[in-house]
């Protein structure tokens, strides 16, 4: 018999008062896209309500200087802290919102209050450095999500990020964590330079930093390819009791910002492969923090993909392992992932 799977989201007009200036693509108008996929889907969801950050929670992550840089620029907005990166008099209080919707999912699906959620929050946060906002970034939601998550006592915590840029502000906070694992797919050469194959990790944390870099082109069977050859065998050798997604969506073959080729049934098939290795190893508890995506179709069929495996009442089917072709785009790069951490993660290149 089916059973009814309890999927939060937060969604929250508030995340739109981050306002951008003209024809900057990380604008209010990417949550129209992605509200349309949860509204079409809302008698099935269970909405939850999110809270601002407190300063406890951010400085666990950043230190207070940063905070204080971020809540000066408010006041004086609009302005710019990087070229890319901007402030309005609100981004302040919707950034804080941002980092508090993303502890507030993680927290629901940790305590069993729901089986996996969707944190649609904005800005997003995976290139802010402990002591720095960039990359339209100004708190890392997912590095803050965690680290609430780990006071709170979950042991491990894995954090996928799939955004078609390399997280390396999630990457610096944890590189020497042996307790938050970090993996990341992402178009390699490209903004913001880092996330090579060697970035494995420092000290306690070496082999805990996991890194896919992706040549532009690829789509969904490279993706998909990477998780079940990759992700799959990382996350069954590290046993998380709760998997975080960096859920970008501008790895999408419409996205103007980027040279990916994922579509609808790619994103689909990763999020099939994420809940069924977050069901074997860690409960199911799985948590999507959005994160890029700046084509409205990339959005709103991103987000179908993942609300829509997410809802089904049985493990949906998954696609069979792909073959690892000798001369191939995934041959290549499962081998060089393999290469590095093979000794930590020995079944890489398993399917």
């Amino acid at each position: 018999m089916a059973v009814t799977r309890r999927i939060a989201v937060i969604d929250d007009a508030r995340y739109r008062e981050h306002r951008s200036p003209p024809g900057h693509p990380e604008r209010p108008e990417r949550l129209a896209a992605v509200g349309e996929a949860i509204a079409a889907r809302a008698d099935r969801l269970v909405r939850l309500p999110p809270r601002p950050a407190g300063d406890e929670e951010i400085l666990a992550v950043h230190p207070r200087e940063h905070l204080e840089r971020i809540a000066a620029a408010a006041r004086l907005a609009p302005a710019h802290l990087d070229p890319d990166t901007y402030v309005s008099p609100a981004s302040l209080e919707v950034a804080r919102l941002a980092a508090g919707g993303a502890i507030e999912a993680a927290r629901a699906v940790a305590r069993g209050e729901a089986d996996a959620a969707l944190a649609a929050v904005r800005p997003p946060g995976h290139h802010a450095e402990a002591d720095r906002a960039m990359g339209f970034c100004l708190f890392n939601n997912v590095a803050i999500a965690a680290r609430a998550l780990r006071r709170d006592g979950v042991e491990r915590v894995l954090i996928l990020d799939w955004d078609v840029h390399h997280g390396n502000g999630t990457q610096h906070l944890f590189e020497d964590d042996r307790d938050v694992l970090y993996f990341s797919t992402h178009q390699f050469p490209f903004y913001p330079g880092t996330g090579d194959f060697g970035e494995a990790g420092r000290g306690a944390g070496l082999g805990a930093t996991v890194n896919v870099p992706m040549p532009g082109g690829c789509g969904d069977a490279e993706y998909v390819g990477v998780l079940q050859r990759v992700l799959v065998p990382v996350v069954r050798s590290f046993r998380p009791q709760l998997i975080l997604v960096s859920c970008g969506f501008d790895a999408h073959r419409d996205d103007p910002l980027a040279s990916m080729s994922l579509t609808q049934k790619g994103y689909g098939e990763m999020t099939r492969i994420v809940r069924a290795v977050a069901e074997a190893e860690c409960g199911g508890r799985v948590v999507f923090v959005l994160e890029g995506g700046y084509a409205p179709s990339g959005l709103r069929e991103g987000t179908r993909a993942v609300l829509d495996v997410l809802l089904a009442a049985d493990d949906p089917p998954r696609a069979p392992a792909a073959p690892l072709t000798p001369g191939s785009t995934l041959a290549h790069l499962v081998g060089r992932v393999a290469a590095v951490h093979r000794r930590f993660h020995p079944e890489i290149g398993a399917a």
